[in-house]
């Protein structure tokens, strides 16, 4: 009982929110500073992700096309990347959703050797198997981030939009505080205690290697924790990114920008027709204008709302503007305007890369943060994501890279781009050399862990496992009765709904309640096999992962040697237990 209470206090609080600091076992050796004139020569880095993105999201693949084999999507600087850069058509992330796999691109290792106090307590609760949820983080002046590997390369570091993933106390308030979902944000009191929690955050990212921190979500906008501020803000973070590129244009930088589009919320009012005020620091007197505007005449209902709020204007010019062209492609009433203002914003960097003399020695990295089919799960759908690499004139090895990529391989491909020659203890690889067309030694199996699962895909086989603690599979009714009620009562405070009322479904992969969390709830009750403890799939005849072969005899050596690869080569090297 005393498990299963602890366990449950962690859900209700700990999971989606941030506790005390230590540090990471992580060593590498350290590159001393590098001086102006040298940095001016290594290459900027803009690593640009993109959240919860689809395939279809993407006109380069055939998701992305009609029927006729044209765009179905207006992204006209995403294409440019398609055109001018390189494919990672085989792009795999380690754990699909957003905290692990934002933990994975920044330090270069899987999320499971996270140090924060939260994520070890949890380990403990569940009798010593790590549980990769959104309780991965980086602890703010400990654990080593791609700002500062960059720092240390003399680089300026910048950090703008979506956090999730840097640890940041004060963001959940002081113990015994409690938010209140329905505050005006413009009372003084409200825009008073906004202001610290976002000083403090930045405060937190500033230590986390990074020297500037602006036009920060530290979650998505739906759990801010005031509904009046739930709304999309992609001029606000593009703005950001624009300033920073301003600000050390005449340095060797280093960008990290993430956007919280498209994930949700998207309907118009809270998204790309939402006012351009709004932002997770508070509402601001002056939108703002760095994303197309139109500048033709405005209707004269137009006119009447500007002339009673003048402050409107550039809300309503940049909505204009994603309207006409969205018309204009004949894309209207096909809810592509979210994925045109994300493009936007990727087009603001572009632009003012340009304009400061800059694009021609930078490399450009787009990443959706994971798959969105099957997000929350490890099936192909989750753990298969789309990213870009580009640079003036492109790579050696042409538009695109079929080797296998994981996202823990990020930080080290681009440390070896920018130079950096030292050896660190990476859970990644650099592709660099494959980018170059040089020969390398490639990955010849995929590890994948999250929630309660792992597992590992060679070649077109994968092996997928899903284990509980002993305890938990002895649960009562009444117990799971209350796992559900608390779980469904923690959504609620911040304006989500339940997801299930039976007390006696399975329980999910990443959450541990029955009926599993949101965030995998689509594959829940779509995959055949989701709660086999044991899963084998032949993705080459089944790529749907539709058929379960674990008992199939044709199979047997396979399984064998799948299973003792992920035990060898992964689980043993690293931090708490998951038996096999």
């Amino acid at each position: 009982m005393k498990k299963y209470l602890s366990f449950f206090t962690f859900i209700l609080v700990s999971i989606f929110l941030i506790q005390c600091q230590t540090s990471n076992k992580n060593t590498e050796k350290q590159t001393p500073q590098t001086n102006h004139a040298e940095t001016n020569k290594k290459p900027n880095i803009i690593f640009f992700i993109a959240d919860d993105m689809y395939p279809w999201m993407f006109n380069n693949i055939p998701e992305g096309q009609t029927k006729d084999g044209k765009p179905a999507n207006l992204t006209p600087n995403i294409d440019r990347l398609a055109k001018e850069g390189v494919w990672l058509d085989n792009m795999k992330v380690v754990s699909p959703v957003c905290t692990p796999s934002r933990y994975n691109c920044l330090t270069g290792n899987y999320a499971s050797r996270a140090q924060n106090e939260s994520f070890q307590w949890f380990t403990k609760q569940n009798d010593g198997q790590t549980v990769i949820q959104w309780n991965a983080f980086i602890v703010p002046g400990k654990d080593k981030t791609m700002g500062n590997y960059f720092q240390q390369l003399g680089y300026k570091t910048g950090f703008v939009g979506k956090n999730h993933v840097i640890e940041s106390k004060k963001q959940v308030g002081e113990e015994g505080v409690t938010f209140d979902l329905h505050a005006d944000p413009r009372d003084p009191e409200v825009k008073k205690q906004l202001e610290y929690r976002y000083g403090e955050l930045q405060k937190d990212i500033k230590k986390s290697g990074f020297d500037y921190a602006e036009k920060l979500y530290h979650n998505n906008p739906n759990w801010l924790g005031n509904r009046a501020l739930a709304y999309q803000n992609n001029d606000w973070i593009a703005e950001g990114g624009v300033n920073f590129i301003k600000k050390y244009k005449d340095h060797a930088f280093m960008l990290y920008l993430a956007t919280t589009l498209p994930h949700a919320p998207l309907d118009p009012e809270h998204s790309w027709m939402a006012d351009r005020r709004i932002t997770a620091r508070g509402i601001l007197d002056k939108a703002p204008e760095v994303l197309p505007q139109y500048k033709g005449e405005l209707t004269p209902e137009q006119k009447k709302q500007i002339a009673k709020d003048p402050g409107l204007e550039p809300t309503i010019r940049n909505i204009e503007s994603i309207k006409r062209r969205i018309k204009a492609a004949g894309l209207e009433g096909k809810n592509k305007e979210n994925l045109l203002w994300l493009d936007d914003a990727l087009g603001a960097i572009f632009k003012e890369l340009e304009k400061q003399g800059v694009l021609d020695n930078t490399i450009i990295v787009f990443f959706n943060d994971h798959g969105q089919n099957q997000k929350g799960t490890l099936y192909e759908g989750g753990v298969n994501s789309q990213a870009f690499i580009w640079k003036k004139g492109g790579f050696k090895v042409g538009k695109i890279l079929k080797d296998p990529v994981s996202n823990v391989d990020f930080l080290p491909t681009l440390l070896a781009l920018a130079g950096d020659t030292v050896q660190y203890h990476f859970d990644g690889y650099s592709f660099a050399p494959a980018l170059q067309a040089e020969t390398y030694k490639k990955r010849t199996s995929m590890y994948h862990e999250l929630g309660y699962a792992r597992a590992i895909t060679k070649g077109h086989y994968k092996y997928y496992a899903v284990r509980y603690p002993k305890w938990a599979m002895k649960m009562t009714l009444a117990q799971r009765k209350d796992t559900l009620a608390k779980y469904s009562k923690f959504r609620e405070s911040f304006g989500e709904h339940a997801i299930s009322t039976d007390p006696t479904a399975p329980f999910g992969q990443l959450e541990m309640v029955p009926g599993g969390g949101g965030a995998e709830h689509a594959s829940y009750t779509s995959m055949p096999h989701f709660s086999d403890p044991d899963q084998f799939y032949d993705l080459e005849k089944d790529p749907k992962e539709q058929h379960n072969l674990i008992n199939d005899p044709k199979y047997q050596k396979i399984i064998k040697e799948l299973k003792q690869e992920l035990k060898t080569k992964y689980l043993d090297k690293l931090p708490g237990k998951f038996d096999l």
